[in-house]
């Protein structure tokens, strides 16, 4: 079996960022991860030290989650570093006292309400960039085309992953069959406001990846030698370069 410090590793990539819909070890906010018999100690970092508490107990919540959940681990301590609210995050998150019990009367949101959200977004910005990739591949594929694309139209390729990810997590249906194009519940618009749609779609994919792209400069200007730890975005200039 791996050392418990490599599955705890793994373990993280699968914490997202609910806001950039990426993971926190890609974006280089795992600052140090240490296993010491039984023992595994995170801290993580944020690129400012005002990012938003709900997001920041989100993930921090997440990883200490996957990593309780690991073979080995006996004891899980996840500390945010750096935050404004770092003290009454870790607190709560020491206690186990749940994101209400950890802000009280602050918590506006309900936590799985606030993951919904970002789910929706994430999937909306997935689909999009599905459908693009489609219409640059076929010049004379039209956007109202689109309406009748299925699933099984899709490429086999990490795009296609991604958006079957995005629709499972919000309990929609990934079978070949399924229509692309869907609201939030799977269900298709009308063919007539597919040009609309997808505008729509692409402003939330584009302002997903400005917000990632803005967020991974500031860690990296807040952190000297933070880059060494970030991994480039999927479909970036970086990752082309990269690669």
């Amino acid at each position: 079996m791996p050392a418990l410090e490599e599955r705890a590793r793994d373990a993280l990539s699968a914490v997202f960022d609910p806001e950039l819909d990426e993971p926190i070890t890609d974006l280089g906010f795992v600052r140090s991860l240490e296993a010491r018999e039984g023992t595994l100690t995170v801290h993580l970092r944020l690129p400012t030290s005002f990012c938003s508490p709900n997001f920041a107990y989100l993930m921090a919540s997440d990883a200490k989650d996957v990593l309780t959940a690991l073979p080995g681990a006996d004891r899980v301590e996840v500390l945010l570093d750096d935050h404004h609210d770092s003290d009454l995050i870790n607190r709560g998150l020491a206690a186990d006292a749940g994101y209400r019990g950890t802000f009280g009367n602050e918590a506006e949101q309900d936590l799985e309400q606030l993951r919904a959200t970002f789910r929706r977004k994430a999937h909306t910005a997935a689909m999009e960039r599905a459908l693009t990739a489609l219409l640059r591949a076929d010049r004379d594929l039209s956007e109202e085309a689109l309406h009748d694309v299925t699933l099984g139209d899709l490429p086999n390729d990490r795009v296609t992953a991604a958006l079957l990810r995005r629709r499972e997590a919000l309990g929609l249906a990934v079978a070949p069959d399924e229509p692309v194009l869907v609201d939030d519940r799977g269900r298709p618009y009308p063919k007539e406001e597919v040009p609309l749609r997808l505008r729509f779609a692409r402003s939330v994919r584009i302002s997903i990846d400005g917000n990632a792209h803005f967020c991974r400069g500031l860690l990296r200007t807040r952190y000297p030698g933070s880059a060494a730890d970030q991994a480039p975005r999927p479909g970036s200039p970086e990752e082309a370069r990269a690669s």
